[in-house]
């Protein structure tokens, strides 16, 4: 594995979560891996999860971590090759970069989408420059279109409490009080379609996500139809990726409930978190035996153990390939 961008990084998937389990029991049994190397954690926006569970993985693995907020702790960024920077950024990525990857062995970027241009946050344009000006191991802790670290986190969770050998597992939208970005679904989406699940997503009309993502998973507008004997139902909110970033529906109607939750096979709940209470699920719910969404956030840990582990070990068999 080069970097950790999305599912298409991973070669053996049902492996590597075999690999993250088995860091949940043995957290620390790779720490010599990580001796005298160094991460680095760039966030361009906010986040609790993320930050905290790399954090810990990286230390679990014997890690120096180094944390920046970008936006307040450095300079502005220019990301447009062949800008004119007369204005009020100061620095431009190619530089960045590269004097990054100087500094860290492995790098991890989180960014967000504008929600204003579609094809700009579908280019994908901070992550793709990062990957070609850092020279290291590039790691995704969130982009404008994927969130591969939380995917793998569910898919986690899943093999975990799964009870049948090929559940059915729900994606389902939430209302919102704002615009949020397709990254959460689009990776989820991704990654179930890459894993041994029946995959059926449920949301209203306009809210469909790139056909891209979507693969082969059912998509229906009936979201009761879509709860009926699932074993898995995971709410989120996105807004419309065909009139991007818009919010063309807050219909309380789709928020998530203990009546619904009936529909379901006894069905475990999972959101990505932060939730907000009884506006994209219930209390009900959420405090209810349903709810996974605590052990979900701490499988966050072992998912970003095991692909801190296998960029150490991409890096050591670089240095000496002849120990491999």
């Amino acid at each position: 594995m080069n970097h950790f961008i999305s599912v298409n990084d991973v070669l053996d998937l049902k492996a590597f979560v075999k690999e993250a389990l088995l860091y949940k029991k043995t957290p620390f049994a790779d720490k010599y891996l990580g001796k005298n190397r160094t991460i680095g954690l760039l966030f361009f926006n906010a986040s609790l999860r993320t930050r905290l569970s790399t954090q810990r993985a990286a230390q679990n693995l014997g890690v120096e971590v180094i944390v920046m907020n970008v936006g307040q702790d450095g300079w502005q960024l220019e990301f447009q090759d062949g800008a004119v920077m007369n204005g009020d950024k100061a620095e431009h990525i190619k530089e960045a970069a590269a004097v990054v990857g100087q500094y860290c062995d492995i790098v991890g970027v989180r960014s967000f989408p504008g929600l204003t241009d579609r094809d700009a946050d579908y280019s994908e344009i901070v992550m793709n420059q990062f990957l070609k000006h850092t020279g290291r191991p590039i790691i995704s802790l969130e982009s404008a279109t994927r969130h591969p670290l939380q995917s793998l986190t569910d898919l986690i969770t899943i093999e975990e409490l799964r009870k049948v050998e090929r559940p059915k597992v729900v994606l389902t939208w939430a209302p919102h009080v704002k615009a949020l970005p397709q990254c959460v679904p689009n990776s989820f989406a991704e990654w179930m379609n890459a894993a041994n699940v029946d995959f059926v997503i449920a949301n209203p009309e306009g809210y469909d996500l790139a056909p891209e993502f979507v693969g082969n998973a059912k998509v229906t507008h009936n979201q009761a139809d879509a709860f009926a004997g699932a074993d898995f139902i995971y709410a989120k909110n996105w807004s419309s990726y065909e009139q991007y970033g818009k919010i063309l529906n807050q219909d309380p109607s789709w928020m998530v409930t203990m009546k619904k939750m009936e529909l379901t096979n006894n069905a475990r709940f999972m959101h990505c978190l932060p939730v907000r209470r009884n506006v994209v699920v219930e209390d009900a719910v959420l405090d209810s035996e349903h709810s996974a969404v605590i052990q979900q956030a701490g499988n966050r840990v072992w998912a970003a153990q095991v692909v801190i582990k296998h960029l150490l070990i991409k890096l050591a068999r670089e240095e000496s390939p002849f120990l491999f």
